[in-house]
């Protein structure tokens, strides 16, 4: 059997049963988390080979363990910080993600974050709302002659470094795999991390959560950019200590945030599990703070809907569905663990991306 769990487009369903109908091996689809879907299954949890998660269903040791016969997960994302790979690993499972699948779409809702920021649309729209047409202090700033700092340079951070070109934005970019031809051809500069942090109007992220990389942005992180700068985050919520941006805001040295992912973000937006007492103190702490910095009229947050096109969707049903006709044909694509070559050693490298 093949679980897709997550599911949440009408037309998505269909398509996997037509993509994957040569295999001969029965397709499930809900729209539940694997959690859920679990428990709805039963006995038949005996039978899946292959599982496909989004990132808002976290494949552990305990959900494993109700798959006794599974050998292939293909998550429908990029990353795959939700999967326990030593957990895999013990089991021998093949783990395939979707590499590539929305650098414009991410790249593009990037954009609208910074623009959102600097146009003051967030105060702007309030404003409004509440009949007051005063707009001596919404005084936005035009992005030409801005410099955007990317932090890691991936498809998506090559795509947001376009972009940026194109509205007349000075570029510099950390990544410790530098990429010189691409960054001449596209025209911007490679520099160090805390250089990037100190020279840049606006940073971005684009780089992958690991446990290297978790709290990239602390305090002294935040102490070392140009004051009033604003922070973009559509990468991972575990990048960016919450309780530093809080603190960053509140002290005028970052002007404003734009965020489409948080930390425990899972908890913040399932109100199940808020309502079912699931929270440790870690994530409670994390969800009153991330509560706090949303009631902001400096802070834009969108939730995690970045990669969220119809044709990003797409693409990402489509290689799923590929990924699993070659893992039976013996050809397996798009695989992350076992790793097709070496992971590199520095945290905030290009290989993930940042990407959902």
């Amino acid at each position: 059997m093949m679980l897709f769990v997550d599911i949440d487009r009408d037309w998505a369903a269909p398509l996997l049963a037509q993509r994957l109908s040569g295999l001969g091996r029965p397709l499930h689809a809900t729209a539940h988390s694997l959690e859920r879907a679990l428990g709805e299954l039963g006995e038949r949890c005996r039978q899946v080979e292959v599982l496909s998660p989004f990132i808002t269903s976290p494949v552990g040791p305990d959900e494993l363990e109700q798959l006794p016969a599974l050998r292939l997960i293909c998550t429908r994302s990029t990353g795959f910080d939700h999967i326990d790979l030593a957990a895999v690993h013990a089991r021998g499972i093949c783990v395939c993600n979707v590499p590539v699948y929305g650098d414009n779409t991410v790249a593009e809702h990037t954009f609208a974050l910074i623009l959102s920021l600097s146009r003051r649309l967030r105060r702007t729209y309030d404003r409004v709302g509440h009949d007051e047409l005063r707009v001596s202090d919404l005084e936005g700033f035009d992005l030409r002659g801005k410099t955007l700092g990317i932090i890691g340079t991936g498809h998506i951070g090559l795509r947001v470094a376009q972009i940026a070109r194109g509205f007349s934005m000075r570029v510099v970019a950390y990544d410790p795999y530098e990429q010189p031809l691409l960054a001449d051809v596209v025209g911007f500069s490679y520099l160090g991390f805390d250089s990037v942090l100190g020279e840049a109007d606006i940073v971005t992220l684009h780089c992958p959560y690991r446990q290297e990389t978790h709290h990239l942005l602390d305090t002294s992180a935040f102490a070392a950019m140009k004051r009033g700068a604003l922070l973009i985050n559509t990468a991972r919520g575990g990048l960016v200590d919450t309780s530093a941006l809080v603190d960053a805001l509140h002290s005028g040295r970052i002007g404003g945030a734009g965020l489409d992912v948080l930390e425990h973000e899972s908890m913040i937006l399932d109100e199940d599990h808020a309502r079912a007492g699931l929270m440790d103190m870690e994530s409670m702490r994390a969800t009153v703070l991330n509560h706090h910095l949303l009631s902001r009229d400096n802070v834009v947050f969108t939730p995690h809907v970045g990669f969220n096109s119809r044709e990003a969707n797409e693409r990402i049903f489509l290689t799923t569905a590929e990924s699993i006709g070659a893992f039976y044909a013996g050809t397996p694509i798009n695989r992350v663990f076992p790793p097709e070559r070496p992971i590199g050693r520095d945290p905030v490298g290009a290989a993930g991306q940042g990407e959902r």
